[in-house]
This record gives C-alpha cells, structure tokens and sequence, in this order.
C-alpha cells in the first residue's frame, strides 16, 4: 500500500477547538455516491486481492523481493477497501479504530517486507528481470485502472480522498518495480530488486505509523465530543 498516502484520511480533517471548531468534518457518502463508492471500492478489493495472489507467485517463481513486497502491498491494500467499506456503515466514533486497523496493517506490511528484503540480500540470488516485467506492468495497469474508478471521488470527505490517493501513488510503486526489473536485466545482480523492496518497507513502516497516531488523536476528539454533547 503506498504508505504515507493515507496520511490524508486523517490529516485533512483534524480541527480542534482553537480554530473554532469542535466537530470533524468527514462526511461519509450517502445515496447514489455511495452506492456508486461502494461498488468502486468492491472492484478495487477484488482486483487487488487477484494480483496478491498473482504477484505471489510471480514474486517465489522468480525469486523476486520487490514482487514479494508489492504482493504484499495489494493483500494490504485488500484489506483496507474492505475496511473501508465497513467504515462506510460506522458511527463517527468507530471510524477512527478501523483507521487506526489500516495503519496497523501498514505497518505490519513494511515491517514483513523489511524482514524480506534483508533475508534476500543476505541469501538471495539475482531475480528474473522478465517476470518481474511483465507481471510489474500488469500490477501498473491494475493500479492506474483502480486510480481512474476513484478520481470521481477524489474530492469527497477525507476517506474517499485517502483511498485514491494511495491508488494513485501504488501505481508509482509498481513503477519502481519496473525499473528494479529493469537494473536487474542491465546490472545482472539483485541489488535494483533489494533496493526497491527497502524503500517500500520504509514508506510501510512510516506511513502506518502516522495514520495509527493522527487516528489515536482522533478517537480522542471524538470521545471528548461525545462526552460534552447534550443528552
């Protein structure tokens, strides 16, 4: 998941009480936009649970870390459509704990692929630059495809931004899987394949756990609002 997009979903909303507002503004959807925001978010989840799946295998077949990460990055960003929908029916209050699920996951993410990235550079041998192409380029056309079903959205409340956003920045990442595919084939060494592998662990790691901290301050605002409101 391309890491510190979903720094938005928490970030473009936050106000408290200096600025004059007590409230958050993130509106969820409702009528035709949001069944048209569901049916966009179901998409999404399924294709990129299949190129999980995909990249998987591509990724042990061709002894690849950067595919193994980037595998990994569509099962997590699976998850967070799915979380995302289920955000869809919350109360405000709820709405910051599954926020602060995905920044959970985000983490969990760069640390795994940290992990993977080191055992390949320790251990592994130089990946096979054709696989990683191809299977790269659907994963680029994949993600720029999810990115135009969201960019009617982009304008919506903070989640619906932070969701395109970070399709729209996946697909820089499986760019940068291209070009690991292609320094792989120039250099003939693994070194491209590590090099992009680790820079997604550290945007993973970076970006979970500032989603995980602007959603602990905001489950705090909303707890405080909840608690001042009249009954």
């Amino acid at each position: 998941m391309s890491r510190h997009c979903c720094d938005h979903d928490h970030q473009s909303h936050a106000h408290d009480g200096a600025g004059g507002h007590g409230h958050s503004h993130d509106h969820l959807p409702t009528g035709p936009v949001s069944a048209a925001y569901r049916r966009v978010l179901w998409v999404a989840l399924a294709l990129n649970a299949g190129m999980a799946v995909l990249e998987i295998g591509g990724g042990v077949h061709a002894d690849s870390a950067s595919l193994l990460a980037d595998a990994a990055d569509f099962f997590g960003d699976a998850v967070n459509y799915g979380l995302s929908l289920v955000a869809l029916g919350m109360a405000a209050v709820w709405r910051p704990r599954v926020a602060w699920l995905k920044g959970a996951t985000m983490a969990v993410y760069g640390a795994g692929v940290l992990g993977l990235a080191l055992w390949h550079a320790w251990y592994g041998a130089s990946p096979a630059p054709a696989t990683m192409g191809w299977i790269g380029a659907l994963a680029l056309a994949v993600n720029l495809g999810v990115a135009l079903l969201l960019y009617r959205f982009r304008e919506g409340d903070a989640n619906m931004r932070s969701v395109w956003l970070c399709s729209r920045n996946d697909a820089i990442g499986n760019a940068a899987v291209l070009l690991a595919a292609v320094g792989v084939f120039g250099t003939g060494t693994m070194w491209p394949d590590v090099v992009v592998a680790l820079l997604m662990a550290g945007l993973g790691l970076q970006g979970g756990i500032a989603v995980m901290r602007h959603a602990r301050a905001e489950l705090r605002q909303a707890l405080v609002a909840g608690a001042s409101a009249p009954t």
